[in-house]
């Protein structure tokens, strides 16, 4: 058996198809079928930024109250293929979300009913 019997190939992650806001949340529909659908209040106390969690420890900075219940993006923006930046009402700006942490934090969609 050689070297390449052994080697698995890697699972590629889920990439996004389409990113929409819609009143109170961030939907994301994603290319192996899931949605995620995201409130806005939790994106941004789930920021990434250096501001938000302690880059050593990783311990979360960010008092969530602090954030306003009403807060949300005034401006999305990507950054290169692989993340998303907000401009948050609350004045935040720096955090930026990989796909990866969107799919994360991201709840699922609920299924639609059949009844």
């Amino acid at each position: 058996m050689g070297l390449w019997d052994h080697v698995k190939p890697a699972r590629r992650p889920p990439s996004p198809l389409s990113v929409e806001t819609t009143e109170r949340s961030l939907k994301v529909a994603w290319d192996d079928g899931a949605v995620t659908e995201t409130p806005f209040r939790t994106l941004r106390l789930e920021c990434p930024c250096a501001g938000c969690i302690e880059e050593w420890s990783g311990k979360r900075m960010l008092d969530p109250a602090t954030v306003p219940e009403g807060v949300r993006p005034l401006k999305v923006e990507p950054v290169g293929n692989y993340a998303v930046s907000f401009l948050w009402s609350d004045g935040h700006t720096t955090g930026i979300y990989s796909w990866p942490t969107l799919r994360a934090i991201g709840a699922p969609e609920p299924a639609a009913s059949s009844t």
